[in-house]
């Protein structure tokens, strides 16, 4: 597949985001919004890097993406959806910002060394990179000696295999520089032992180790590596498995009493990006509202 790339770029003239809690953000919440204003999550050293976000075409992804562009980095949606790697891009030049769209298949390794030859020749380096595409919504919950082995071998390919060639095709660029950063997005649900998502959940885990080892080895290089392991996450994006009566069950087993959504990842995925970080690597880091403790 050939990576196909949209340069939108502008100097940052205002902000907008989505309310977690407005119906068009998110179909069917309701309540009141009390999160971290995005305005004002500040940390060191973001401006002009350029962080690559794979899977940022919608979800926890997209806001990831638009927070990296609203705090003056050079946001790359790496998405494997041609059209909505293009919305977002350009939902970022709308709001002022600094995007790159680029057709990306993290399950293939030559869709993602072209993606980073495009960004190379685009902006010359690349800081960041949030591994953040995974199969998840669309998985059917059964048994796992129900789970086909063309599903298990799909979701290991996208979800673990994926991280791992995207950090080995920036790697490269990473030790020129002697800095860089790898971001991880793992699953709070690998410390639940969640049932009937097996593969999922070994994708996940696999994931979270992986980052461990992947920081011994790359510290010397001025690269940290983190895993995030994000509670239930509620975005735009269907979840047919989960019902109104599980998902207050999700909520009753958290500290803070509101369901979770992909802002509440956004503080710690820009800490471990930036400047602030720089001592930070190997954690995989929970931020499930308190759902499964330390």
């Amino acid at each position: 597949m050939r990576a196909r790339s949209w340069s939108l770029c502008s100097s940052w003239n205002g902000v907008q985001h989505d309310c977690a809690f407005t119906s068009s953000a998110y179909p069917g919440m309701t309540g009141t919004c009390e999160m971290a204003d995005q305005e004002n999550i500040v940390f060191p050293g973001l401006k002009d890097r350029v962080v690559i976000v794979t899977g940022a075409g919608q979800g926890i992804g997209r806001v990831v993406a638009k927070s990296f562009a609203m705090a003056g980095a050079r946001a790359v949606i790496a998405e494997q959806n041609e059209k909505k790697a293009a919305a977002v891009s350009e939902e970022i030049m709308e709001s002022g910002g600094k995007a790159l769209a680029v057709t990306t298949d993290v399950a293939d390794p030559a869709s993602i060394k072209e993606m980073v030859e495009v960004v190379e020749d685009e902006h010359g380096r690349i800081d960041v990179l949030i591994n953040n595409a995974g199969l998840f919504s669309t998985l059917e919950m059964r048994p796992f000696d129900q789970i086909p082995l063309e599903e298990w071998d799909r979701v290991l390919r996208v979800n673990l295999t994926g991280p791992f060639l995207c950090a080995r095709a920036v790697l490269p660029a990473m030790r020129r520089a002697g800095w860089g950063r790898i971001i991880n997005i793992a699953s709070g649900a690998v410390r639940l032992g969640r049932p009937n998502y097996l593969h999922y959940i070994a994708s996940k885990a696999a994931l979270a180790g992986m980052s461990l080892s992947m920081a011994r080895e790359l510290g010397a290089d001025g690269i940290t590596v983190n895993a995030i392991l994000p509670g239930a996450t509620f975005t735009e994006i269907e979840r047919k498995t989960v019902t109104p009566v599980q998902k207050e069950r999700i909520i009753s087993m958290q500290c803070i009493p509101r369901a979770e959504v992909p802002e509440d990842l956004v503080g710690a995925v820009l800490f471990l990006a930036s400047e602030a970080s720089a001592f930070v690597t190997g954690q995989s880091i929970n931020l499930d509202g308190g759902a499964t403790g330390s």
